[in-house]
């Protein structure tokens, strides 16, 4: 593998741009194309990765031309009509999606894979956490950037491989993996899927490739079919019987949780998750469950000790109930929900971790038919907070939709609603009365993250300041 040449069309993805990581770490050549610069192309390119933002084949570097020499791995983002891809497929490249190569580098290696419609980061993020703190190793693929390890790879020794299993474009049905979470199957990708049980059905699919002798471990009530005899099925729940379970869940300091973690062989008492929400409770019952299963398949079990430890120092992924902002005056976090039953779910942890609060929702719409195909659910989710702002539709890899716009969730909302644009996010909520602001959105509405966390803050300041001038009672 040393000195191979790889080129990844569309290395700025989370998923890919891991990859790209990888090849660099093992001391390949890597170049490629995106769109648009981020902070996660210009660390691969200070890491040594030659970068272009141009649909120019001029622009692939000399070495890469050699289709002997190079190996080409792309993202189903890319159309198939891209200048570089068709030169590459007209050249006799060997070309890879991304989960193709994800695959290869799975060969050998014990794969924990976490597949769902959301709750897929997270939940592996914190897998990966847990392997390394209980057993000192293991390696991941992650869909975000975790911050306990500053990056979505994660290189360490054993044969531990957690990996998060994307539905879109059937891309985790190139997985075979040795144990597997299943969070969710609400419908999605419907561009590609067309129904929600066909949605349903490439799920079963992927269940049917756990390997046998291997386990599942899918949350109680996820209606998918299971008919794969060679594995054991285990269910998980928060505060709900279960195989899995946290109880007697508790509120603590700025929104975290206490718990108790129900095993199959035992409770773990007393567990505090490093970050808040009770939405991520439910996601470190998922990943303490799938280590659970690696460590029941080498012959051991988890010590409660080292796992309450674990839990207690997971930081979280970035883009995921990601605070800026924590006052007594005002919150303001930024979190990557992109589907109605994610929103529904961090609305419903903030209202209960901050009851009779006021919560202003930012939502950035992704993709038109996720737009056009779950409108009334956005709209539904919406409306659980006080007032919203919604942004025009982040298009990623679409077209526009003759009478698809933002519009159509706006008119459905049932509280207050404006839509304005992207560069005028921050005046707006510097402009509204407001309490605790959350922005959401898989687009680029993270861009204005920083603008509106000094916003936020230099408001919280001068309620304070005026709080403080009122004569003491």
């Amino acid at each position: 593998m040393k000195d191979a040449n790889y080129y990844f069309l569309g290395i700025g993805g989370i998923g890919m741009s891991a990859l790209a990581r990888y090849f660099l770490h093992e001391g390949c050549r890597v170049a490629g194309y995106d769109r648009t610069p981020s902070p996660l192309t210009a660390a691969l390119e200070r890491e040594g990765a030659l970068i272009h933002y141009e649909e120019a084949v001029e622009r692939i570097p000399a070495p890469f031309r050699d289709p002997a020499a190079t190996v080409v791995v792309y993202t189903p983002a890319v159309p198939t009509d891209h200048a570089e891809y068709r030169y590459f497929l007209e050249h006799g490249f060997t070309i890879e999606k991304r989960s193709q190569m994800l695959g290869h580098l799975a060969a050998g290696k014990y794969v924990m894979a976490v597949a769902g419609t959301h709750g897929k980061t997270t939940t592996t993020t914190l897998a990966a956490w847990l392997n390394r703190c209980l057993t000192g190793g293991g390696s991941a693929f992650l869909g975000g950037i975790s911050r306990n390890f500053g990056s979505n790879l994660v290189l360490g020794g054993g044969d531990r491989l957690a990996v998060e299993a994307d539905e879109f474009d059937r891309s985790f049905l190139r997985l075979y993996p040795d144990a597997a979470v299943v969070t969710s199957a609400d419908p999605d990708h419907l561009d590609i899927y067309g129904t929600h049980e066909a949605v349903k059905e490439a799920f079963a699919q992927f269940i049917r490739q756990i390997r046998p002798g291997g386990a599942l471990v899918i949350k109680q009530g996820v209606d998918v079919r299971i008919d794969n005899p060679a594995i054991a099925v285990y269910r998980y729940a928060c505060d709900a019987p279960a195989d899995f379970c946290a109880c007697r869940i508790r509120p603590e300091a700025e929104g975290r949780c206490r718990f108790d973690l129900v095993l199959p062989d035992g409770e773990v008492r007393d567990c505090t998750l490093g970050v808040p929400g009770r939405v991520n409770v439910e996601n470190a019952v998922a990943a303490a469950a799938l280590v659970w299963c690696a460590a029941r398949r080498e012959g051991s079990t988890l010590d409660p000790g080292a796992l309450r430890e674990a839990l207690a120092s997971f930081s979280g992924v970035k883009r995921r109930f990601e605070i800026y902002v924590s006052t007594p005056e005002a919150l303001y976090m930024d979190d990557y929900a992109h589907h109605p039953r994610e929103l529904a779910a961090t609305l419903a942890s903030v209202a209960g971790m901050f009851p009779g609060r006021r919560i202003t929702a930012l939502f950035q719409p992704h993709l038109y038919t996720r737009t056009r195909d779950l409108c009334d659910g956005f709209a539904e989710a919406l409306s659980h907070a006080d007032e919203v702002v919604l942004l025009p539709i982040y298009p990623a890899r679409e077209e526009p939709i003759e009478g698809v716009s933002s519009e159509c969730i706006a008119e459905r909302i049932t509280v207050p609603c404006r839509i304005v644009g992207r560069e005028r996010l921050a005046e707006t909520v510097a402009a509204m009365d407001t309490d605790i602001v959350i922005s959401f959105g898989a687009g680029n509405i993270d861009a204005c993250c920083e603008a509106v966390a000094r916003v936020v803050a230099a408001k919280a300041e001068k309620r304070k300041q005026a709080e403080q001038r009122k004569p003491a009672e």
